[in-house]
């Protein structure tokens, strides 16, 4: 097979019941199985592709942790988010699936009883050492532990005779030197290959969608460049804070916690050049093409808030929360400026916004065009592209149009996609769900590469590293507002971006 036929396997192409139709004998462990990431996301999405029969039907499921616990009381932690409506058939034989070992993270012995575990299940799977077995390592875990963990599999549970492949969640360090040795630790272990870094963001229906939107369609892919966009902004809003967990996130702070990896990844998606192929090596090569002409952060492009309580006192503010420091700096709202230094992007302002306790649930890309040249109509509107990718997946274009009738007003309109409306059956995954199934299909198209990692932390080390050095007071913002005093003006400011003068409001489907 030539080489362009086999890269063009990605993630766009190929069958999602590969691994269900190849069925080699699988076993998923899944670390920190007693966690609140396993118990909402990792078995949720697990079940999810149960009932889809996309998983190999040989298949073995195993939950590792600290924690103490009888297989009655893990079967019923694993399945408490699946909802009330999960079908208690499915459920049933999904469990039996699965079993739980409990161990520390750093005991040699621990980890050689989980390998009997998993080479008994492996035999009862009606295998032997000479198939081609599959052995996925599912770190739902913190950072503290990832090098332990891996440590332990490589030296106690690693079979040299299957394939293997780690699973690591984010943070992936806290800067650039920590995510380097992160990097030097693992890949000491592992081959780059084995290696799967999950961002969820990359599992989303509507970024995964925005390479079929840019290369599929020849109207849009003509005018996705600096001569006719003015600029782009990445929008991440949560309408709750800390919940309880503010010291937790008082280590890592917005900026590390959602800018860094998830906005950053779907800039790069954006941004980046036409791939040669979808296969997974081709289109991480242009992404971290992309992210090595985007010049370090200033702060100067840079806007910091913190959350204080809500207006009427019945949301605590970032600092009420005791687990917090009372002197902490930590922002729980941050909007920069980037600019992508290259042919397609040079001169166009790149914003991204992320802020917790917010007046509204939303993520969205917002790319907005340039003014008509020579217009025969006044400049009252710009045109946008807005692809809004949560919480109601659509799609819509902002398009001036002549108000109906006798009137030759003009009005704000929009071709609009949205999801709920076009498509009625179709039940959108969980991102975690859709990466998990890539995992069991070898495919690393949507998962960060090392370079890619070390590219993202350089772009913001200096600054995250400056913020904390000169200790950058965040601007205070009521909860359930719009951020801090200036955001709004922010984008007007220092992109230039323009709000429209005619009246328009966009409103999601029911």
């Amino acid at each position: 097979m030539s080489k362009s036929s086999t890269s063009s396997q990605g993630s766009l192409t190929c069958g999602l019941d590969r691994a269900a139709k190849e069925n080699k004998p699988t076993t998923i462990v899944v670390f920190g199985a007693s966690g609140d990431l396993a118990k909402k996301k990792t078995f949720p999405a697990l079940f999810h592709l149960y009932q889809r029969k996309l998983l190999p039907s040989r298949i073995s499921i195993i939950g590792y942790a600290r924690t103490q616990m009888s297989s009655k009381e893990f079967h019923k932690r694993a399945t408490s988010a699946f909802g009330s409506d999960a079908d208690t058939t499915s459920v049933e034989d999904f469990l039996k699936l699965c079993t739980y070992v409990s161990g520390k993270y750093d005991v040699p012995e621990d980890f050689q009883a989980l390998r009997t575990e998993i080479e008994k299940r492996e035999q009862a799977l009606e295998c032997d050492t000479s198939s081609d077995r599959v052995r996925v390592y599912y770190m739902a875990l913190p950072p503290s532990v990832f090098v332990d963990v891996a440590t332990q599999i490589k030296h106690n549970v690693y079979d040299g005779s299957c394939t293997n492949r780690v699973v690591i969640e984010k943070p992936f360090g806290h800067d650039l030197e920590s995510s380097r040795t992160l990097s030097t630790d693992i890949g000491a272990l592992f081959d780059e290959s084995e290696v799967f870094r999950i961002d969820h963001y990359l599992g989303k229906e509507m970024v995964k969608n925005i390479l079929t939107l840019r290369f599929a369609n020849v109207f849009y892919e003509a005018v996705w460049n600096r001569h006719y966009i003015s600029n782009v902004q990445i929008t991440f809003k949560e309408p709750f804070g800390t919940e309880g967990r503010g010291g937790y996130f008082d280590q890592f702070g917005m900026i590390r916690d959602v800018m860094q990896n998830h906005l950053l990844q779907v800039l790069s998606i954006v941004a980046m050049n036409q791939p040669e192929s979808l296969g997974a090596e081709d289109v991480r090569d242009r992404k971290t093409e992309v992210l090595r002409r985007i010049l370090p952060i200033q702060l100067e492009d840079t806007l910091l808030g913190q959350y204080v309580a809500s207006a009427d006192g019945s949301k605590p503010g970032y600092k009420d929360d005791s687990t917090v420091p009372q002197d902490s700096i930590t922002p729980t709202f941050a909007q920069c400026v980037l600019h992508v230094d290259n042919d397609r992007w040079r001169g166009v302002p790149w914003v991204i916004k992320a802020g917790k306790a917010l007046n509204e649930a939303k993520m969205l890309i917002r790319i907005q065009y340039k003014d008509m040249p020579n217009a025969l109509f006044p400049n009252l509107a710009r045109n946008e592209l807005v692809i809004q990718v949560s919480p109601k997946e659509s799609m819509y274009i902002k398009t001036i149009v002549k108000e109906p009738g006798l009137s030759t007003n003009l009005a704000m309109s929009e071709l609009d996609l949205s999801y709920k409306t076009r498509y009625h059956d179709v039940n959108i995954p969980d991102a975690y769900a859709t990466l998990i199934l890539d995992v069991l299909n070898g495919d690393h198209s949507n998962f960060v590469r090392s370079d890619e990692l070390d590219e993202a932390w350089r772009i913001f080390t200096p600054l995250l590293h400056q913020i904390e050095k000169e200790r950058i007071a965040p601007k205070p913002y009521e909860y359930g507002s719009r951020g801090p005093e200036g955001a709004y003006q922010f984008v007007e400011d220092r992109v230039g971006y323009k709000r429209t003068e005619l009246e328009y409001h966009w409103e999601a489907p029911k």
